[in-house]
C-alpha cells in the first residue's frame, strides 16, 4: 500500500539510518519523541476545546454557514442569505468546512467552531515534523510547545474566523518543503505550492506574509543547481497560482445573473472582492466594515496607569497604533503577554543563531571546503553527502524562518487597520524559531551559544516583569524565569565539551519552561474569560432580535423576501434566526446591490413589504454617509416606522411605502 503523503512527510527520519546496532534505541527515542508530541497536542486541543459551546460568534459569517447549507449554488459562492444574492468576500474554502461540521454536530457554537479548534490543535504535530526536518527532535519539540501554548493562537482557534484553518496549511506547506528538500522528487514541493494556494483561497492576501520565507527556504534547500531549482519553482509557482485561482476561474463558467454580488467589490465580481478589497485596500490601510476609519483616536493608558489596571482592564485596552516596538505593548488585544513575549525570544534566540551559521559556513566556502558540523557530525568525512544536504536544509530553513518573522513582525507593527487574528501568518515562524533558537543555544562544544541563550533569558525576565507588573502573576513567573536564567549561565561559565547530554537537556528543558509561563498563563486566562478576536457584525441582543423575527413572520404573507436589508454587514443575526431570504440594499462602502428602481418594482409585485434601516438613515443624515443608500433614504423618508408596533425600542422597522401588511398587519 502506498503511504498518504501527509503522513510520510510527518513520520520520515530527517537523518540517515544509523548502523543496525543502534536501530532499537532510536527506535525507542522516536516513540518517546512522538509519545512527547501527542501529549503536547492534547494539551493543545484542551485550551482550543474547552468550553467551546460558550465561545462569541460572528454572525456575518455564520449567516454564510446557514445559508450555504440550504443549497447548492449557495454552498458554492458562499451566499450570505438564503436568497443567495450576496455572498462573502473570499472564496468560501473554510466555510465548506463549517458547513459540513454544522451538519454533523448541529448549527451551534461548537459545530461553527470546530474546524478552527482542529486546525490550531493539528498544526501542532505538523510544526514538530517540519522544525525536526529542518533542525532536530529537540528543536521540533521546542516549536510545537510554543506553538501549542502561544495565547493569540489559542484565541484565533476558539474565534469565529477562519485564520487557524489558514496557519495550518501554511505549516503543511513548510514540512512539505522541508521533505521536497530532502528529495529529487517535485511531488513535495508541488504539494507545499498546492497547500500555500489553499492557504491564499482561505485568507487571500493574509497568506502572502508567508510567501517570501518559504520560497528562500525552498531556493536555499532544493538539491541541484541554481537553474534546476528556479526550474523546479517556476513549476511550483504554477500550480500555486492554479489552486490559488481555482475557485475565482470557476466562478467564470456561471452566467453573470446567476453569480451573486461579492461583499466588498465595486463591481459585484469575486475577484475585485479579492484581490481589491482584500488585497489592495488592505495594502493601503482603507478601513473595512466593522473598522473605524481613525481606529487609535483613544489614547491608550499611560505606563504609569498599568499597575493600577487588572488583567481584564489591560485586555480589553484599545489596539495601540502602529509603531516599531507595537507588539511588545504592555496592554490591549494583541499585548505582550499575547505575542509579543515569544516575539522577542524569536529574535533573540534566531537572529545570534542565524548569524553562527553564516558566518561559520562564509570560510570554508572560501577555503573550498566541505561545512563544519557540530558534535559527533564533525567527525564525518567532509564529503559526507548527507551530513552536507542536512546542514544545507538547517541553513536555509534558519533562513526562510528568520525572513518570514521579520516580514511579519515589520507588517503588523506598522499596519494600520490590524486585527489581532491577522497575525496568524506568522505565529508558525515565531514558534519555529523559538524552538530552533533554543535547540542551537543548548547544543555544540561552543560555550558563546550558551551565553546568547542566557542574555536572551535575562532580557526576557526583566520584560516579562514589565508585562506582569501589578497583575499577581509576577512572583512565580519571574523566579522560574530567575532560575532558568541562572541555570544556563551555569551551563555557559562551564565549558560545554566537557558537559554531559543530560545537563544540555536540563539547559534547554529549563530555558523553554521559562519561555513558556507568561504565554500558558495569557492562554489559560484568554479562556477562562472566553476571549475572542471575532468582528461581531450583525449582532443583535435578544430584546431586538426575537420581537423583529416573530413580527416578521406573523406579518410576511405571500412576500418572498423576508425584509430589506440596508446593509449586508448588519443583517447576520436574523438570516442566522430565521433563514430566509433578504433584500439587501448595499455591501462594503456603499455598494449598492438593490437601487431604488428595482426595489419599488419588487414592493409594487408584492415580493417585499418590510424594511431594517438603521437609526443612522434618518432623513437628516449627511449624504455622505457609509450605510444609507438612495433607496434606504426613500425608505425612512415615505415609509411608516412599525418599531413600536413590533415591540423594538429602536426606529428600526419600517413598513415599505406601497406595500400592504401581511396577515395581523396594520396601517
Amino acid at each position: 500500500m502506498v503511504e498518504h503523503p501527509i503522513a510520510q512527510a510527518a513520520t520520515a527520519v530527517p537523518a540517515p539510518a544509523p548502523p543496525a546496532a543502534g536501530h532499537a534505541p532510536a527506535r525507542s527515542r522516536e516513540r518517546l519523541a512522538w509519545a512527547a508530541v501527542a501529549l503536547i497536542t492534547l494539551a493543545a486541543g484542551a485550551l482550543r476545546l474547552y468550553h467551546i459551546n460558550r465561545a462569541l460568534l460572528d454572525p456575518f459569517y455564520d449567516s454564510a454557514v446557514k445559508s450555504m447549507s440550504l443549497s447548492l449554488h449557495n454552498f458554492f459562492f458562499g451566499a450570505m442569505e438564503p436568497g443567495g444574492s450576496v455572498s462573502i468576500d473570499k472564496p468560501p474554502i473554510d466555510l465548506w468546512l463549517q458547513v459540513l461540521s454544522t451538519k454533523l454536530v448541529g448549527f451551534s457554537a461548537t459545530g461553527l467552531l470546530l474546524p478552527e479548534a482542529l486546525a490550531g490543535s493539528v498544526a501542532v504535530p505538523l510544526l514538530y515534523a517540519a522544525v525536526r526536518r529542518i533542525w532536530d527532535v529537540r528543536a521540533g519539540l521546542a516549536a510545537a510547545s510554543v506553538l501549542a501554548f502561544l495565547p493569540i493562537e489559542v484565541i484565533t482557534s476558539r474565534s469565529d474566523t477562519m485564520d487557524a484553518v489558514m496557519m495550518a496549511l501554511i505549516v503543511l506547506a513548510l514540512l512539505y518543503i522541508a521533505r521536497a528538500a530532502q528529495s529529487e522528487s517535485n511531488l513535495w514541493l508541488l504539494l507545499a505550492a498546492a497547500a500555500l494556494g489553499l492557504a491564499f483561497d482561505v485568507k487571500i492576501t493574509e497568506s502572502l506574509v508567508a510567501l517570501p520565507g518559504l520560497v528562500l527556504f525552498a531556493f536555499m534547500a532544493l538539491p541541484g543547481s541554481q537553474r534546476q531549482r528556479l526550474a523546479r519553482l517556476l513549476a511550483a509557482g504554477a500550480v500555486y497560482a492554479l489552486v490559488a485561482l481555482a475557485w475565482l476561474l470557476a466562478t467564470l463558467a456561471f452566467p453573470s445573473s446567476e453569480r451573486p454580488f461579492a461583499y466588498g467589490s465595486s463591481n459585484g465580481s469575486a475577484w475585485n472582492a479579492a484581490l481589491v478589497y482584500n488585497g489592495l485596500y488592505r495594502i493601503e490601510g482603507k478601513p473595512t466594515p466593522g473598522q473605524n476609519a481613525e481606529p487609535y483616536k483613544h489614547l491608550k493608558p499611560p505606563p504609569s496607569r498599568y499597575a493600577s489596571l487588572t488583567v481584564r482592564q489591560r485586555e480589553l485596552a484599545p489596539l495601540q497604533p502602529p509603531a516599531p516596538a507595537r507588539l511588545l505593548d504592555r496592554v490591549g488585544p494583541l499585548s505582550g503577554a499575547r505575542l509579543g513575549f515569544d516575539v522577542l525570544a524569536a529574535l533573540l534566540l534566531g537572529l545570534p543563531a542565524l548569524a553562527f551559521e553564516l558566518a561559520r559556513v562564509m570560510p570554508a566556502r572560501r577555503a573550498g571546503r566541505g561545512v563544519p558540523q557540530d558534535g559527533a557530525e564533525r567527525s564525518a568525512p567532509a564529503a559526507d553527502a548527507g551530513a552536507g544536504a542536512q546542514a544545507r536544509i538547517r541553513r536555509a530553513g534558519l533562513s526562510g524562518l528568520v525572513l518570514w518573522l521579520i516580514t511579519g513582525t515589520a507588517l503588523f507593527s506598522q499596519m494600520v487597520h490590524l486585527h489581532p487574528r491577522y497575525t496568524e501568518s506568522f505565529v508558525p515562524a515565531v514558534a519555529a524559531v523559538v524552538g530552533i533558537g533554543l535547540a542551537w543555544a543548548s547544543s555544540g562544544r561552543d560555550r558563546r551559544r550558551a551565553a546568547v541563550l542566557a542574555l536572551a533569558l535575562i532580557v526576557m525576565c526583566v520584560y516579562g516583569e514589565q508585562l506582569l507588573f501589578g497583575t499577581g502573576a509576577l512572583w512565580w513567573a519571574m523566579a522560574l524565569c530567575a532560575l532558568a536564567a541562572l541555570g544556563v549561565l551555569a551551563f555557559a561559565l562551564r565549558a560545554p565539551a566537557r558537559a554531559a547530554p543530560w545537563l544540555r537537556a536540563l539547559a534547554l528543558a529549563l530555558a523553554l519552561l521559562s519561555l513558556l509561563a507568561i504565554p500558558a498563563w495569557a492562554s489559560v486566562r484568554a479562556v477562562e474569560h472566553n476571549a475572542s478576536d471575532t468582528n461581531r457584525l450583525g449582532v443583535l441582543p435578544a430584546s431586538v432580535l426575537d420581537p423583529l423575527s416573530s413580527y416578521l413572520r406573523a406579518h410576511q404573507g405571500s412576500a418572498h423576501y423576508e425584509v430589506v436589508y440596508d446593509s449586508a454587514s448588519t443583517m447576520g443575526a436574523l438570516v442566522v434566526h430565521d433563514a430566509r431570504p433578504v433584500l439587501v440594499l448595499n455591501t462594503a462602502s456603499s455598494q449598492v446591490v438593490t437601487p431604488l428602481s428595482r426595489l419599488q418594482a419588487l414592493i409594487r409585485a408584492g415580493a417585499v413589504r418590510y424594511a431594517v434601516v438603521n437609526a443612522l438613515c434618518l432623513p437628516g443624515t449627511p449624504r455622505g454617509s457609509a450605510d444609507c443608500s438612495e433607496a434606504a433614504r426613500w425608505i425612512t423618508a415615505h415609509g411608516s416606522n412599525v418599531s413600536t408596533a413590533a415591540g423594538v425600542d429602536r426606529a428600526i422597522l419600517w413598513l415599505l411605502p406601497g406595500a400592504r401588511p401581511g396577515p395581523g398587519g396594520q396601517r
